[in-house]
């Protein structure tokens, strides 16, 4: 991102060290830059990526669209971390569950069981392997025997069939990167014929569901969980296991989501509701085809728009909106996305809701409708600037493409947008060659840009006007993280889903890259001045533990602390002020095994005193899919 004129940009470019690790390209020298950027607009800055993996999923550049009109040539998919397997959501520690049997990449190798466990499981019963889990090397536990699994590529078709393989070198890592656009086959095989005429054509609600009386298809708080609990740890509230028969690629768990006393999750065909006291299923809702995208946040009536494919085979497409009402389960109004041009819809969609719209945007086209009756608002802005993807919650952050001559040196918008007509309150151009990747925070609003020409990247705040505030100056040798795995889309792209970065009035935080190895692995976390974007303060981690910022509560910010092979994890809280951790929710070790077997490849929540752990994805191997842990809650 850009230094306003009146500043230089920041010595050695955002998070990247002064003096380069040997055999690491060098950054470019100032006469690579770009010229000045034109009066009143910032210059380009000459940052380049942090050394080492991007780490956390950093969004890497989409390929050079094209202009309009025209589809994109295949390549790496957007937020898809270096070496990730697409359709795979990176942990929040850097590597990626394996959803086809394999490990995942560093620093966690291969372990036995659907939990962890080499020996019986939690609920007795003997452990299988748990088939596509993150089976990982925990920090400190001895070396990985053996790799095992099968590939990326297994089972795929289609245009997926015929995607390259890119390999990119990124300036600063001091390494090579085998990127794959080629990613999960979203017309994955399913569990029973496909091609059933007599298939539902319209959502139903699941005849089991639980109605109150905790004989619905819930599970109860599995007292063993619990037994030998020492003094200070938490209380298990309750333990999930998958109940959804998986095709053979397994299915991402989106959400969740939490409306009153529920919380809500979806899995391949179906949206489930569960008690946040019990987990017992309050209610399901049955797809006739799998979901394919979901908002972050939900409407302020609790109702949400999901997008699910307009068919069973190979040759369905992302583009029909499905509304739920999340507070009683019940399914409303369902409608297609109306193709814009010869060459829409060949994107998957990314959805955001804010207020009472939902916007469904894909490579050069988009569209708004209302959340409460799926009225159409708006759609494509006339012009040569096009949206393309949003970003929901208390505001409509939008991110448009203009046309250009040259396709390798893009011109991006940012923008707010008035929910109800699309109106731009305010638009923000960044220097040419500078892309909108993530929305790491609406309000305050905090942004990821990089430059694929450049191999550079930033991240920049932003007034409510539009106006740049600052861009984020880590120490010397700092290298900051986030988490932007999530979604798979095909060549589309989605602004908002990132974790491990919290803005809360006039600071951001982020963590740093963890350090070292085994049980000495450790990090810390930056408090970011918004309005100059240098460091307020550095807090270190728990001695030999490594921790992910997940949101404010109270003032105080929380923190994720990673469970080790031998120790269990925690929510932890920093004051505003920075200095020492404090526990917030100590997770027991009864259940280490459980909670690791879901490190790196989990979804953290912290909500009204109770920390969430769910795994971003399931396998859909016959063995151990019904063992595989779906949600793992504590309480006080």
């Amino acid at each position: 991102m850009s230094q306003p004129p009146s500043q230089q940009p920041p010595q050695g470019g955002f998070g990247a060290p002064q003096e380069p690790p040997q055999g690491t390209p060098q950054p470019p020298q100032p006469q690579d830059q770009p010229p000045a950027a034109p009066a009143g607009q910032p210059a380009q800055p000459p940052q380049t990526p942090p050394p080492g993996d991007p780490a956390y999923g950093y969004p890497q550049a989409p390929p050079a669209q094209p202009g309009y009109g025209y589809p994109q040539a295949p390549g790496q998919a957007p937020g898809q971390a270096p070496g990730q397997a697409p359709g795979q959501a990176p942990g929040p520690y850097g590597q990626a569950p394996g959803p086809y049997g394999q490990p995942p990449s560093s620093p966690y190798g291969q372990q036995p069981g659907p939990y962890g466990q080499p020996a019986p499981g939690p609920y007795g019963q003997p452990t299988q392997p748990g088939y596509g889990y993150p089976q990982q090397q925990y920090p400190g536990a001895p070396a990985p025997g053996g790799s095992g699994g099968s590939g990326p590529f297994q089972g795929k078709t289609g245009i997926l069939a015929a995607a390259a393989v890119a390999v990119v070198l990124l300036v600063g890592a001091g390494a090579w990167y085998v990127v794959s656009d080629s990613g999960d086959d979203p017309k994955k095989p399913v569990a029973g014929p496909s091609s059933d005429p007599k298939a539902p054509e319209t959502p139903s609600a699941s005849p089991t569901v639980d109605e109150g009386d905790g004989t619905g298809g819930g599970r109860e708080t599995d007292d063993d969980l619990n037994a030998g609990r020492k003094p200070g740890e938490a209380k298990v509230a309750w333990l999930q296991k998958n109940d959804v028969d998986l095709p053979r690629n397994g299915g991402e768990i989106y959400g969740p989501w939490y409306v009153g006393d529920t919380m809500v999750t979806a899995l391949y065909r179906g949206v489930s509701g569960y008690s946040v006291a019990d987990g017992k299923k309050k209610w399901t809702i049955d797809l006739p085809a799998d979901i394919c995208a979901t908002p972050n946040t939900v409407a302020p009536d609790g109702k949400i728009v999901i997008a699910i494919e307009n068919g069973t085979t190979d040759r369905s497409t992302c583009s029909v909106l499905q509304m739920i009402d999340l507070n009683t389960g019940k399914a409303g109004w369902k409608s297609e996305v109306k193709k814009a041009g010869a060459f829409d819809l060949i994107s998957d969609i990314g959805v955001a809701i804010s207020g009472n719209t939902v916007t469904a945007g894909r490579t050069s086209y988009s569209s708004a409708y209302r959340v409460s009756d799926g009225k159409e608002l708006f759609g494509t802005p006339s012009g040569n600037c096009k949206t393309f993807a949003f970003a929901g919650g208390p505001k409509l952050i939008a991110a448009a493409n203009c046309r250009t001559s040259d396709t390798d040196n893009p011109q991006h918008e940012l923008q707010e947008l008035d929910p109800t007509s699309g109106k731009p309150k305010w638009t923000y151009k960044p220097p040419r060659g500078w892309e909108i990747k993530k929305v790491y925070s609406v309000s305050p609003l905090v942004v990821s840009l990089d430059n694929k020409k450049k191999k550079q990247w930033s991240i920049a705040a932003f007034t409510d006007s539009g106006k740049l505030r600052s861009q984020m100056s880590p120490a010397k040798g700092d290298t900051v993280v986030a988490n932007c795995g999530g979604t798979f889309a095909i060549f589309g792209q989605k602004l908002e889903g990132c974790t491990g970065v919290v803005a809360d009035g006039d600071t951001f935080y982020m963590a740093t890259k963890a350090e070292g190895s085994g049980s000495a692995r450790t990090n810390k976390v930056v408090a970011f001045d918004l309005n100059t974007g240098k460091p307020k303060w550095t807090a270190p981690a728990p001695s030999e533990r490594a921790v992910t910022p997940v949101r404010m509560d109270g003032g105080k910010l929380v923190l994720y602390m990673e469970p080790r092979y031998d120790k269990p994890g925690a929510m932890l809280t920093l004051p505003p002020s920075g200095g020492s951790t404090s526990v917030l929710l100590q997770h027991p070790e009864g259940t280490n095994r459980i909670e690791n077997s879901l490190f790196g490849g989990q979804t953290v929540r912290y909500e009204d005193g109770r920390s969430y752990l769910l795994p971003r994805r399931l396998s859909g191997r016959d063995d151990g899919e019904m063992e595989q842990a779906t949600a793992l809650v504590f309480s006080k």
